[in-house]
């Protein structure tokens, strides 16, 4: 096939990709862009099947394996698990960049200084990623613990692995054709395997959305680098897109936990940070309350912000949150529902969780909207988070969440929280806003707990 045609449809397929990113940073276009950023690929795969000297036999194989099993997972897959999943996609493109650089290399080892410096970071940066991922993976589904693993000299040991890397990088590139060459690559992916472990064990379940959108982008240079490696311009394309909009959205995260890039990477949260017992964290009167004594709340309220966090997830009550909403909505009350930017596991996961429910976009309220006017909020209603609305973030500078910004409740009339107990959340911080006078203990399962209130304006 014609180089010319080829490259022409990979520039539709780049169009297609950046007007769909474009139209995924608003929730009413988002489905638009998914699909047209899928369409986009769809193209892009079409036309390379279609350039001869490939093994079709091969490929249909490839395709019949991993759509079942990809088919398979997303139907089971529950909410819950997304973050673990979409872990698992990064870890995924990570080993592809990783195995398409090795064998690329393996079979053209007569490589220029450029494509073995690119060979290198296709199959470093892949490889971190896939380890990395792996590691996450295990920390979001609780297979490892989600603790910062740290241990003293750690710092100076991931140096010494990256400077090992560098020095490895720069006698391959050099050397490709020869055996010492290739067992220097084989080093090199040794190396990258074990850096993407040591590298993010440290890093604590509190600072996982920062980890998840950051091996986005590394899977994205990873696949940037094979298409170098290999002279797809599509596949550059594509990686660099991947790789810009995970480090924006790395970028986002940070400054939504009012940390640095470095400080994630290397703090090690969590390490100092052990889970409070009674008596070591914020103390106080709680004052637990009924359905009945919610019910009378939220009847009574001309304002209601619902807080989702990762507990809304766990007990899958976002439909059951809708309703009570649509209920409220009835009572002539304002529903609002208010979305930190790191709550959750993943990027998004709020969003993505009170879409599934149809919570309408116009009702989802950024942090930054909402603080302004949460005075004048009647009622919040905080589902299963923790971190993102403690006040120590403001006014205790020894808690290691300090500078955080967060969704201010504490400021609302009135603040029902639901839990299953007074045990700290992710980050392992006990919360003073559980023991303000302001604050209602609402306890047990979210999901339960909501459809009780819905029990209750029903008998109404």
């Amino acid at each position: 096939m014609n180089p010319l045609f080829i490259n022409f449809v990979y520039i539709i397929s780049a169009a297609l990709f950046i007007f769909g990113l474009k139209m995924l940073s608003s929730p009413a276009t988002a489905r638009r862009g998914n699909l047209l950023s899928s369409l986009g690929m769809l193209i892009a795969i079409i036309i390379t099947l279609m350039n001869a000297g490939l093994d079709y036999k091969w490929i249909f194989l490839g395709i019949l394996i991993g759509s079942g099993i990809g088919a398979f997972v997303a139907i089971r897959v529950k909410m819950t698990s997304m973050p673990e999943m979409v872990a698992l996609f990064n870890g995924f493109g990570g080993i592809s960049s990783l195995l398409l650089a090795w064998a690329e290399y393996h079979q053209n080892r007569e490589m220029s200084v450029f494509i073995a410096i690119v060979a290198f970071l296709s199959a470093f940066i892949g490889g971190v990623t896939f380890s990395g991922s792996m590691v996450a993976f295990g920390k979001l589904s609780g297979k490892i613990t989600q603790k910062a693993v740290v241990f003293k000299g750690q710092h100076i040991m991931n140096a010494v692995i990256l400077g090992t890397a560098l020095v490895a990088a720069g006698i391959f590139s050099i050397t490709p054709a020869s055996g010492f060459g290739y067992a220097i690559f084989i080093l090199i992916l040794l190396v990258a395997l074990g850096f993407g472990i040591t590298s993010t064990i440290p890093i604590g379940g509190a600072d996982m959305p920062v980890v998840i959108s950051l091996l986005n982008s590394y899977s994205g240079l990873a696949a940037c680098a094979a298409g170098f490696v290999i002279s797809n311009n599509i596949l550059i394309v594509a990686g660099a897109l991947v790789g810009a909009s995970g480090i924006i959205l790395t970028n986002i995260m940070c400054k939504a936990m009012n940390r640095s890039l470095a400080n994630v990477l290397f703090s090690g949260f969590g390490s100092t940070t052990t889970v409070q017992e009674a008596g070591n964290g914020p103390q106080g009167e709680i004052r637990p309350a009924s359905a009945e004594d919610v019910y009378y709340i939220l009847e009574a309220a001309d304002s209601v912000a619902f807080v989702p966090g990762y507990g809304l997830a766990v007990a899958q009550a976002q439909h059951a949150v809708k309703e009570l909403g649509d209920l409220l909505e009835a009572n002539d009350t304002e529903v609002s529902y208010a979305i930190h930017p790191v709550a959750g596991r993943m990027p998004g996961h709020m969003n993505v969780l009170l879409a599934e429910a149809n919570v309408p976009y116009d009702q989802l309220v950024e942090m930054d909207d909402i603080n302004p006017r949460m005075d004048s909020v009647d009622v919040c209603v905080v589902i299963g988070a923790n971190d993102v609305v403690n006040p120590a973030a403001l006014d205790d500078e020894s808690s290691p969440i300090y500078g955080m910004p967060i969704i201010e409740t504490h400021r609302a009339k009135t603040v029902i929280v639901l839990k299953r107990s007074m045990n700290p959340g992710f980050a392992g911080i006990q919360n003073a806003l559980f023991f303000a006078e302001n604050a209602r203990m609402y306890f047990g399962d979210a999901k339960a707990s909501i459809q009780a209130l819905v029990a209750e304006f029903k008998n109404d």
